[in-house]
C-alpha cells in the first residue's frame, strides 16, 4: 500500500500483533530525493520482513533509505535501528531527551530508578512499589547490553520538509512530524484510533516528575488544532478524524477524573488506594501503567482545583476542595 499526496508518498508498514495495540506501525516517507524511515518497529523478524517486503513491493531496497526519524524511544518504535544501520550506515535522528534512554546512560537510568522509588513511596504503594523498584534495579544490569549502538543525532541536522512538534505526555521525548501543505501528521503514539494512548509517569533528565497527563492533553490539543487530514499512528488504523478523536479522548479523561473524585469523597485518599479500588485486577498485572494513570488524573484534578493534597508520614493524601 502507498498513499500519495502531491509529491509526497507514504508507505505504511503495518505488522499485526495479537494484543490490544492491534499492530506495530512504522512508515517510509518519500519526499524529493529523500526516503525517510519514520520509526523502526520491534526488533523481531516480523517487523524486519515487513520492512523488506514493503521496500521490495515499491521497487526500493534497504540502501534507498536516507535517514531514520524516531518519534520517541519506546522499544516498539526503535527496534530495528541497529540492524538497519549495521547493513546500511545512515543517520538516525531523535529528540535530545531520547538519547540517555536509548543509550541507557548509567547516571540517568539510576536517577530514573530513584524517581520511581520516591513516586511509589509517596503514593503509599508499599510492597507493590518496592517490587517494581527491585525489578527496575535488576533491569539496569540485565539490559545494559541493550543500549542502542548507533549514534543518535538531534533533528536540526536532518534533511526534512516536516515540521517537528514536541508532543510530550506519552513519553517525555515524543515528537510528531507534520507536513502543512498536505496535512500529513506522523503522530507516534500521540493518538491511537481504537484505544487511548497512556500518559506515562516518567522523570525529566534531572529526575524531576512531570505532570504527564496534563502534557499529553496539551499535546493532543496541539495536534487537533492543526486539523490534519491524516494521522499516521504508531498502532492500529490510520486516523482521518483527528479533531473529533482528540475531543473524545479529552472527554474520557474528564469522565475518569470524575470517578476518582467520587472515590476520594468516599474516603479513598491515596494514589495506591485509588488504583486498587478503581482498577482491581489490573492493579497487580499492570502496576506501573495503573499508577501512571491514577497519578496523572490526580494531577489533572489538582490543576483544576477540584482536589487538594497534604503529606502525612511521607504519603500524599487527597481531599476535595
Amino acid at each position: 500500500m502507498k498513499i500519495k499526496k502531491r509529491n509526497h508518498t507514504v508507505y505504511p508498514i503495518i505488522v499485526p500483533v495479537s494484543y490490544s495495540l492491534k499492530s506495530i506501525n512504522f512508515y517510509l516517507y518519500q519526499s524529493g530525493d529523500t526516503l525517510a524511515l519514520i520509526d523502526a518497529g520491534l526488533n523481531n523478524e516480523e517487523c524486519w520482513n515487513a520492512l523488506l517486503e514493503t521496500l521490495k513491493a515499491n521497487e526500493f531496497s534497504l540502501q534507498d533509505i536516507t535517514q531514520i526519524l524516531l518519534t520517541h524511544h519506546h522499544v516498539d518504535h526503535v527496534g530495528l535501528v541497529d540492524r538497519i544501520v549495521s547493513e546500511h550506515p545512515i543517520p538516525v535522528y531523535a529528540h535530545p531527551y531520547s538519547i540517555p534512554r536509548l543509550k541507557r546512560e548509567r547516571d540517568f537510568m539510576e536517577r530514573r530508578v530513584e524517581f520511581f522509588a520516591t513516586l511509589y513511596k509517596e503514593a503509599d504503594c508499599g510492597e507493590a512499589g518496592e517490587t517494581q523498584v527491585r525489578y527496575l534495579k535488576n533491569a539496569l544490569q540485565k539490559n545494559e547490553k541493550k543500549a542502542m549502538q548507533t549514534d543518535v543525532h538531534s533533528f536540526d541536522q536532518a534533511r526534512m520538509d516536516l515540521e517537528i512538534m514536541e508532543v510530550p505526555g506519552h513519553a517525555p521525548d515524543q515528537v510528531s512530524f507534520f507536513h502543512a501543505e498536505t496535512g500529513l501528521l506522523f503522530g507516534g503514539d500521540l493518538l491511537i484510533q481504537h484505544i487511548s494512548s497512556n500518559a506515562l509517569a516518567e522523570p525529566d533528565f534531572e529526575g524531576r516528575r512531570q505532570r504527564s497527563l496534563l502534557q499529553h492533553m496539551e499535546s493532543m490539543k496541539k495536534a487537533g488544532s492543526l486539523e490534519p487530514t491524516t494521522v499516521y499512528s504508531g498502532h492500529g488504523e490510520i486516523i482521518h478524524n483527528a479533531p473529533a478523536l482528540v475531543e473524545t479522548r479529552l472527554m474520557e479523561i474528564e469522565e475518569k477524573a470524575d470517578k476518582l473524585k467520587h472515590l476520594i469523597n468516599e474516603g479513598v485518599m491515596t494514589a495506591n488506594a485509588l488504583a486498587k479500588t478503581y482498577y482491581e485486577k489490573r492493579y497487580s498485572t499492570q502496576f506501573p501503567l495503573v499508577m501512571s494513570e491514577i497519578i496523572g488524573h490526580l494531577d489533572y484534578l489538582e490543576a483544576k482545583e477540584r482536589v487538594g493534597k497534604e503529606k502525612q508520614a511521607g504519603v500524599w493524601h487527597y481531599h476535595l476542595t
